[in-house]
């Protein structure tokens, strides 16, 4: 686990995790170019990330297309809602990768099919 000072690059895993330390609720603060309130999806292979390809602002669920290999996918919401990925279309199919506000994971998005934004 890194600190949001911490560099975000910090490592190539397949599913390597990236948390911050304490949560910021209502901030202004972006992380790794990821707006406050937001979960943003970073390009194939961007390691560090630094300017997302995707920002998701809604709850719900938000369906991926044309998105293979490794990515960062950074939960920079507040108020506890999560993120998770899903291998369906509309946040059906096996979910996985449940992020808790202020956290992130490189994972290979070749599976992923949707993106669903929610609070627990």
């Amino acid at each position: 686990m890194f600190r949001r000072t911490a560099a975000i690059a910090a490592g190539t895993a397949a599913a390597a995790v990236l948390t911050l330390g304490t949560a910021q609720a209502g901030t202004t603060d972006a992380w790794a170019g990821c707006p406050d309130g937001a979960v943003c999806v970073y390009p194939e292979g961007q390691d560090p990330a630094v300017t997302p390809s995707l920002t998701f602002w809604s709850y719900g669920a938000h369906n991926l297309s044309g998105q293979y290999g490794a990515h960062w996918v950074l939960n920079n919401q507040y108020g506890g809602a999560h993120a998770k990925l899903c291998s369906g279309y509309n946040g059906t199919g096996t979910c996985h990768h449940d992020m808790a506000p202020q956290n992130g994971w490189r994972t290979d998005l070749t599976p992923v099919n949707s993106i669903v934004l929610y609070v627990p």
